[in-house]
């Protein structure tokens, strides 16, 4: 079907309602279901369309790309040819479990996520032929008049036609805490997003009131949509493990090729057999290849997933989880992040007085305090005032959780902390008139019964209430509102705002006749007083701040919400630095010469907030972006971790994240980063000790094969491929996984974050590597050679295959004594070690194992030679250890 574009309407908030519906080609009847049904064949249902996932088995394939797996995969293949089935089908076990062991880790945490999801089917109520029906939202199209109401889900972006009170909680899209009153007046053209007034946004909810709406845009052609679309165009980059990891897995990866080359060459040139050199050039690979390094990672990591989920943490892609280690700043949403996004009253000024009101959210827990002394006794002007704020009200709050306008519960609240319940008062004072808030008026009204009188009770902007004030009530009496009474409270009103406290008035009379005219019934009223609110700060979320910060991180908020109202908010929690505004960032402003001054950013919308992100990574910085809104995606996906809110926080947020916080709390990102500290110095440990144990055995093979030792006139090498595949997954994996499990410093969270171009393997650390090295390969085939001289070959390859173990455990006790750490701090080290003891000796002296693993039971004097050998290299190794450490001036 041709596609009618003249439905494709753009900027309708700056449009009179008519000039919609005829660009629309509606009308206030609704359309008729065939016109319907031809709008739905041209635009597409009313849904988002999902970028496609990846499939189990692409995920499963996705484990093996990495440069050490595919010369794995090469030496298999190699060992299949030549008819060596033992090596090639171990080889092969080790490549299955390291994939499966990754790809299980990663498709759990997708699981997980699925799991978190909303699965709702969301209906709507349209006009259609004159009539209202309630159809699914999908089946909206362009043109369809929709009605909404309290608690209702907006289902697509539309215009505005007619409205009662209507407020809409927009935060999940435009960051805004506060609900925005609706209006049906067009707004000029470069009106903001969070500005427009007249506008209803897909996914927002109705918080108060009810309205008539004309669909304007749906599915990916909504705001939500296009952020939907933001997100699926920005692509996952490679964290800074997995770019670490794959320079170093490349390096060794050409290293071990030409070592391998070079060796079979060399061996071939001085007469040895072309198919043994081919076997010899095969084991050095296996031999140079850290085989339980990539299962070591992915197990270290998902161990590390295990901890943060106890911690209120669920990591969906497992390198993350060491990305947050070396997080140097933190970009978090203001609402529902840093704030509860439940509204709090927060001071109250009657009888000329300031009174600050303790507490936070919605529970009744909350002293009032006078000159920082709390009040026993209520005076009746502050009864009063919470008693209007208790009735003058639609809200319902049930225990702590609120039906309604948060403003309103807000005064809810406020009047139970004072003993006033609401639900007993409008039993006692019931409600028998109305006129509803409009933004022309700007404030509401309510009449009640009391004691046979009709009472009036106003609240609204402080500005208009006080217009319909003629008199004050204070200490007792009621006197005539003077000028000088006016302008101090207006001056209040003025301070109050300037704390960025929402600020409304209050006011009643006695209803003295009969009267249906609003006029009538709000003139001449008694001011009562000023309530003032705001949405706090966690608690929680104030503690964790001051942490990042004796940690070195850097937390800067993004919010939709006003300027001043963000800067109070950063006051509040301890955050100092510059403040900006989308429209200034819009204006052109060069963000990489201040974005590191920056710490509060103001009326933001999703593409800010991703400019912010590259600004701040093009300044080398590692970027975690926190957020619950659907506004926050596209950054969170872009951002180097992405933390998203798994409670309160939206699907499109979860889909987009790297982490989601279970329980909402920012103060478990500090724990997730605590834990990729942890873990990321455990990765070093780990590496180092499988990198040293794999460079003795390189040695060992590439100084035999230039010594060129022989039986029977036949070079041969002192380990064989099945030996040095057992030392790399058995005798060395063990306890590099049980190194994963090392327990933290004492002063992880109080040092600055590593730098994100910090090498795994420092100066200091492959200075170290070398030298151990050299001094396994020494020690090996010293053993070596004492076997061939007074036994045979099996022998000789007996105690090298024997003395290699022992000689990485003594490494394994060099590392942690570089590290300081404690000699029985890790259980799981200690048992790690018996088992590699435990098996090797299974290995040496069970007769069927003697024959795969060509071994030869040792006797005591072949012991002492290793024991012997193992304490000297622990001397030497420490001796040495020590001169590298002062000579580069690193720790490890």
């Amino acid at each position: 079907m041709a596609e009618d574009k003249d439905l494709n309407i753009e900027n309708e908030h700056s449009l009179p309602v008519e000039s919609v519906l005829e660009r629309l080609k509606t009308g206030l009847t609704g359309l008729s279901e065939e016109e319907a049904a031809k709008r739905l064949a041209q635009f597409g249902p009313n849904e988002l369309k999902e970028k496609k996932k990846t499939s189990v088995l692409k995920l499963f394939f996705s484990q093996f790309n990495n440069f050490l797996i595919y010369i794995l995969i090469a030496a298999m293949a190699v060992s299949m040819l030549l008819g060596e089935w033992l090596d090639s089908t171990v080889i092969f076990v080790v490549l299955v479990m390291n994939a499966v062991l990754g790809f299980i880790q990663e498709f759990k945490a997708e699981k997980s996520i699925q799991a978190l999801k909303k699965l709702s089917g969301l209906k709507a109520r349209v006009v259609r032929d004159n009539y209202v029906k309630e159809i699914p939202a999908r089946e909206l199209v362009p043109g369809d008049i929709i009605l909404v109401d309290t608690g209702e889900k907006i289902p697509a972006d539309a215009r505005i036609l007619s409205e009662i009170n209507l407020q809409i909680q927009e935060s999940a899209l435009t960051g805004e805490s506060m609900p925005v009153s609706k209006m049906v007046q067009a707004v000029e053209l470069d009106t903001p997003l969070a500005d427009r007034k007249n506008m209803l946004f897909s996914g927002t909810i109705v918080a108060a009131g009810h309205g008539k709406a004309v669909i304007t845009k749906t599915g990916m052609s909504t705001q939500l949509g296009k952020i939907a679309g933001l997100i699926q165009e920005v692509e996952m980059e490679p964290t800074p493990l997995q770019k670490k990891l794959e320079i170093l897995a490349k390096r060794l990866g050409w290293a071990i090729i030409f070592i391998c080359v070079f060796v079979a060459l060399t061996g071939i040139l001085r007469g040895g057999e072309i198919f043994e050199m081919i076997i010899v050039g095969v084991s050095l690979a296996v031999a140079a290849i850290p085989e339980s390094l990539p299962a070591v990672v992915t197990l270290s990591l998902a161990i590390g997933v295990q901890r943060m989920i106890k911690r209120h943490a669920l990591i969906r892609r497992l390198p993350l989880v060491e990305t947050l280690g070396c997080a140097t700043v933190i970009c978090t949403d203001k609402t529902g992040t840093l704030t509860s996004n439940e509204i709090t009253v927060k001071k109250i000024y009657c009888n000329n007085k300031l009174i600050e009101v303790e507490g936070s959210g919605y529970s009744p827990a909350g002293e009032f305090l006078k000159d920082g002394k709390k009040i026993d006794r209520f005076p009746e002007e502050l009864k009063l005032l919470l008693r209007i704020g208790a009735l003058n009200n639609n809200a319902v709050l049930e225990g702590e959780n609120l039906i309604g306008d948060p403003t309103e519960g807000a005064l809810l609240v406020a009047a139970r902390k004072a003993g006033l319940n609401d639900l007993e008062l409008n039993n006692l004072y019931p409600r028998v008139g109305e006129i509803g808030f409009d933004s022309i008026r700007k404030m509401m009204t309510t009449i009640h019964s009391v004691n046979g009188e009709k009472i009036v009770y106003t609240k609204g902007a402080v500005e208009a209430v006080l217009e319909k004030c003629r008199y004050i009530r204070e200490e007792g009496q009621i006197r005539e509102l003077t000028e000088d009474d006016y302008e101090n409270i207006l001056e209040k009103n003025l301070e109050l705002a300037g704390e960025a406290l929402r600020v409304l008035a209050f006011a009643w009379r006695k209803l003295e006749k009969e009267t249906k005219n609003p006029e009538e019934i709000e003139k001449d009223l008694i001011f009562a007083g000023l309530q003032a609110m705001i949405d706090p700060p966690r608690p929680e979320a104030i503690e964790a701040i001051k942490k990042c910060r004796d940690a070195g991180i850097k937390v800067i908020m993004i919010t939709g919400d006003f300027l001043l109202t963000a800067q109070a908010i950063a006051k509040e929690i301890g955050l100092e630095g510059r403040a900006l505004t989308g429209r200034e960032i819009d204006a052109g402003i060069d963000l990489d010469k201040i974005v590191e001054d920056v710490s509060i950013y103001a009326r933001v919308n999703p593409e800010h907030k991703i400019k912010i992100v590259e600004a701040l990574k093009r300044k080398g910085h590692i970027v975690a972006m926190t957020g619950d809104g659907v506004n926050d995606a596209p950054a969170l996906k872009k951002s180097d971790i992405g933390v998203a809110m798994g409670l309160t926080g939206t699907d499109v947020a979860r889909e987009s994240s790297g982490m989601v916080l279970t329980d909402d709390n920012f103060a478990s990102i500090v724990n997730a980063i605590e834990e990729g500290r942890i873990i990321y110095d455990n990765i070093k440990k780990f590496v180092n000790y499988l990198l040293s144990c794999n460079a003795g055995e390189v040695l060992v093979l590439f100084v035999a094969m230039v010594i060129g030792f022989k039986d029977g006139g036949v070079i041969i090498a002192p380990l064989t491929a099945v030996q040095i595949l057992w030392m790399n997954l058995i005798t060395d994996g063990l306890p590099a996984l049980a190194l994963s499990l090392e327990p933290s410093e004492k002063n992880i969270m109080q040092r600055s974050p590593r730098k994100p171009d910090e090498k795994i393997i420092s100066r200091n650390m492959s200075m170290n590597i070398l030298a151990t090295g050299i001094l396994v390969c020494a020690g090996t085939l010293l053993l070596f050679h004492q076997g061939m001289k007074f036994s045979g070959v099996n022998e000789a390859r007996t105690m090298a295959f024997t003395g290699m173990v022992f000689f990485e455990i003594v490494r394994l006790a060099m590392i942690r004594s570089q590290y300081k750490t404690a000699a029985f701090s890790n259980i799981y080290l200690i048992l790690a070690v018996i088992i590699s003891l435990v098996l090797q000796g299974i290995v040496v002296y069970v007769p069927a194992l003697n024959k795969i693993f060509k071994t030869v039971p040792l006797g005591l004097h072949d012991w002492l030679w290793i024991a012997g050998t193992g304490i000297v290299l622990y001397i030497a190794g420490n001796i040495i250890a020590t001169f590298i450490r002062k000579w580069t001036g690193e720790k490890d």
